[in-house]
């Protein structure tokens, strides 16, 4: 649409859209406007969230209902986790280029057309092949509508509320995965766990077409092939190496190869990446020490709770014998920890900064940790709601103030970008996590029996206290480093 002299947009014919350049339609949105842009993200990470969490509680029916192994059963996970994570920097720089509504909307239906394939699968390749289309579509969704939220508020405290809401609908989409999967399983089918994706989906889909205007960086820049195809490489040897260690060991042919692999192609791409113009992963991105240590962060807590919900589950079913549907409704004190503290971290992340409030998350998690490490097949009821509730505080209010630094620590045009990363991070995070503790907790059952569950699990309970522990000191670094920026 051509401009007048002055370089201001004319109107537009009455009842057409406007295309518009940069952010200028999301500055002028109304606060109600802004509102319900809010919650139709918000709808896109709910669906996504949940879906993680839900999936795996329903693995076991799915291994019966299908006649799946237990890999394939691990590519169930880890064909939509590889998909999520490999593509999200693309996606978020796809959308600041072509527009991020347009982008966030094929996420929606990709995800909703995963969804249903997956519900239909008639065996678990079929079912895998159906997850990476859902991841694929995840992955146009989490970077993007964070892009647009941070571009809708502009005011820094607004923006702070704002992702405590953001924050709070993850928080609790994550743990009330658990309790809505066992109890779609038990009442209607694994299948049902994918139907719940779909009028969401479609429903936010509708919604962005009225209430969300198009907007893009305004700076465009070529894409990086070569360097989304080493992170790929990177990802899928990884994951390979982790999934098959636990059975087939940790020396195993395969096993060694994936990670000298993974190692490679994570070599090759740090070098591609310095050399290239218009790299997916810009080193300079990591000068900034602010958005370096919320990276660090979203890798680190989503490690954690990713180890802790496996792990846990594990304990829930396996060693004390609860159905899917008890076993989720036992982890409601954590959810209803999330849905408190997310929002109440936005408050305090706007009236405070983030680092006082990353402290306070790291130093509550490592406190959840402890508490874990003295459970065992005796522990009371009361103890366990305890130990997710105090675990739930600290997960509730670290991921306001990781994405509150990661966007305020590079520029609002690369806004996109830094939400990828960090919601990429994120999701390695939860590969890293099921993989290496579950492979972990998994070996030693295998030769103790449940009956040694608690001292299988300890290292993950220790290592949850040391995650918690490494959050709190990069508080320390973000303070550090808001005062070495306001200095300069």
């Amino acid at each position: 649409m051509r401009r007048d002299r002055e370089g201001q947009r004319p109107r537009a014919a009455a009842g057409m859209p406007v295309k518009v350049s940069g952010t200028a339609g999301l500055d002028q949105l109304s606060d109600r406007g802004r509102m319900i842009l809010l919650y139709t993200c918000c709808m896109s990470v709910f669906i996504i969230s949940m879906d993680s969490n839900a999936v795996n509680v329903a693995l076991p029916a799915m291994g019966v209902s299908l006649g799946a192994s237990v890999t394939q059963l691990q590519w169930v996970i880890s064909a939509y986790s590889l998909a999520l994570a490999g593509f999200l920097m693309l996606s978020g720089s796809v959308a600041d280029r072509i527009g991020r509504r347009r982008v966030f909307q094929a996420g929606l239906i990709f995800f909703a057309l995963g969804s249903l394939l997956s519900s239909f699968a008639p065996n678990a390749e079929i079912l895998i092949a159906a997850r990476v289309l859902q991841g694929l579509g995840g992955s146009m969704l989490n970077p993007v509508a964070l892009s647009i939220i941070t571009n809708a508020f502009t005011n820094p405290a607004q923006r702070a509320k704002a992702l405590g809401i953001w924050s709070g609908v993850i928080g609790v989409a994550m743990a009330l995965g658990p309790p809505i999967g066992g109890l779609l399983v038990d009442l209607v089918s694994w299948r049902a766990v994918f139907w719940i994706n779909v009028p969401i989906a479609l429903l936010a889909v509708v919604l962005a077409a009225l209430f969300i205007p198009e907007s893009n960086a305004g700076t465009h820049r070529r894409l990086d092939p070569p360097g989304q195809i080493l992170m790929i490489v990177f990802l899928v040897s990884i994951n390979t190496a982790l999934i098959q260690g636990g059975s087939l060991g940790w020396s195993h042919p395969l096993v060694v190869g994936c990670f000298i692999g993974a190692l490679g192609a994570l070599g090759v791409f740090l070098w591609w990446e310095t050399r290239t113009d218009t790299p997916l992963l810009a080193p300079s991105l990591f000068r900034s020490r602010i958005f370096s240590v919320a990276v660090i962060c979203a890798l680190v807590a989503f490690a954690s709770t990713s180890g802790f919900l496996f792990v846990i589950n594990l304990f829930l079913q396996q060693a004390r014998g609860l159905s899917p549907m008890s076993a989720g409704l036992l982890l409601l004190p954590l959810a209803l920890m999330v849905a408190i503290c997310a929002p109440a971290s936005g408050r305090l992340v706007a009236a405070r900064g983030p680092a006082p409030v990353l402290i306070f998350a790291g130093a509550v998690m490592a406190l959840g940790g402890l508490l874990l490490s003295f459970i065992d097949l005796d522990s009371p009821l009361w103890y366990l709601c305890l130990a997710f509730g105090v675990y739930g505080i600290g997960f509730g209010s670290v991921n306001t103030p990781i994405t509150n630094a990661a966007v305020s620590g590079l520029p609002k045009a690369q806004a996109g970008t830094a939400a990828a990363v960090t919601s990429t991070a994120r999701q390695i995070g939860n590969g890293l996590g099921a993989a290496i503790f579950g492979s972990l907790v998994v070996a030693r059952l295998g030769a103790g029996g449940p009956s040694g569950f608690e001292a299988a699990a300890q290292p993950v309970w220790w290592s949850m206290a040391g995650m918690g522990v490494v959050i709190a000191i990069a508080g320390w670094s973000v303070r550090s480093g808001m005062r070495e920026a306001q200095a300069a």
